[in-house]
């Protein structure tokens, strides 16, 4: 009996001890993963598939679970613990009060998983409203006006200015503070600063010997190369005296106010559109029941005949993505 214990024991070892190598060998060890998708409206149409934000994303392997929220782009992103296994089974489920629950079951492999997981939710069914005390409202030739400012420049002029490098050829230079680039000859150096003047910058700035020996000269154009509201030529001659001429335009930096016009896309019963991020003053132009109306969208996005939503595009373009949803009693 005693030796049948030995052997079950030992036996039990060596599975342990194989398992473990097995396991080291296949990279088998808990680690966190990364799951990433999007939650959208369920619909046969792919237009009317719009995103879903604020719906409440969890993930759960039985152990531990992690929660997060879609975005104004439906998107969410949730990482869970360390404590997961290779081939754990992963629940994934999303609630949003307005829609049926989804549940996702899946296993892991070996790897992490990278695959995009899309919750399409399907709204709940809509309870049947009561006849409308009023005929229902049409809306129609809808238009997007906004205003862009643009930064432009206005040439208003240029400048010109002559300065001279007072010096006498053939000197030696005797280790004095300012020498020819070679060592040889004593030098002389002067320099010139122009004033654009507020809210007037310089571009386009040269300057050039004009006078003199001017093959024995050097300009610095360190102080000018790059323009702005004052620049500075400086020179070098390690000859006799040379002249100097340093030229620049004048620009003046304006905002010109352009006003522009859009037209919305219409898929059911929701209208979209973007503005790029430089607009101002956006607002909806449209026909209700035939009358020409002016609806200013404003920071809260409020229109009486639609629920208005808005997010940013992307980090590039950084445009503005709006979406407008038809209260009851209207249509388009």
């Amino acid at each position: 009996m005693r030796r049948t214990l030995i052997w079950v024991i030992g036996a039990a070892a060596v599975l342990a001890i194989g398992t473990a190598v097995w396991m080291h060998l296949h990279h088998w060890k808990p680690r966190s993963i990364a799951l990433q998708g999007a939650v959208i409206r369920s619909d046969k149409d792919p237009r009317r598939q719009l995103p879903i934000a604020g719906a409440t994303v969890t993930a759960s392997n039985g152990i531990s679970s992690v929660s997060t929220q879609s975005d104004a782009s439906g998107y969410f992103k949730l990482v869970l613990g360390a404590d997961v296994w290779p081939q754990s089974f992963i629940h994934l489920s999303v609630f949003d009060p307005d829609y049926k629950p989804f549940d996702l079951t899946f296993q892991i492999g070996l790897l992490p998983p990278s695959g995009l997981y899309i919750a399409a939710l399907d709204p709940l069914a809509e309870q049947a409203s009561p006849e409308p005390a009023r005929p229902t409202s049409v809306i129609s030739n809808i238009r997007v006006r906004y205003t862009v400012n643009i930064q432009s420049d206005t040439n208003v002029g240029s400048a010109v200015k002559i300065f001279q490098a007072v010096n006498q050829g053939n000197v030696s230079c005797n280790h004095q503070e300012l020498c020819s680039p070679d060592g040889k000859w004593k030098a002389s150096t002067s320099s010139i600063t122009l004033d654009a003047g507020t809210g007037n910058v310089f571009r386009d700035a040269r300057a050039s010997c004009i006078a003199g020996p001017c093959p024995f000269t050097r300009i610095d154009s360190s102080g000018f190369a790059n323009g702005g509201r004052t620049i500075t030529a400086s020179a070098l001659d390690w000859s006799d005296t040379a002249t100097f001429l340093l030229e620049a335009e004048v620009f003046r930096d304006t905002i010109d106010s352009s006003e522009r016009e859009s037209y919305p896309v219409i898929f059911g019963k929701t209208l979209h559109f973007t503005l790029p991020s430089t607009q101002e003053g956006a607002s909806i132009e449209a026909e209700v029941d035939g009358t020409q109306m002016v609806f200013p969208l404003g920071p809260d996005l409020y229109l009486s005949w639609a629920n208005c939503t808005a997010r940013n595009s992307s980090e590039q373009d950084k445009s503005t993505v709006y979406q407008c949803e038809l209260k009851p009693d209207y249509r388009f």
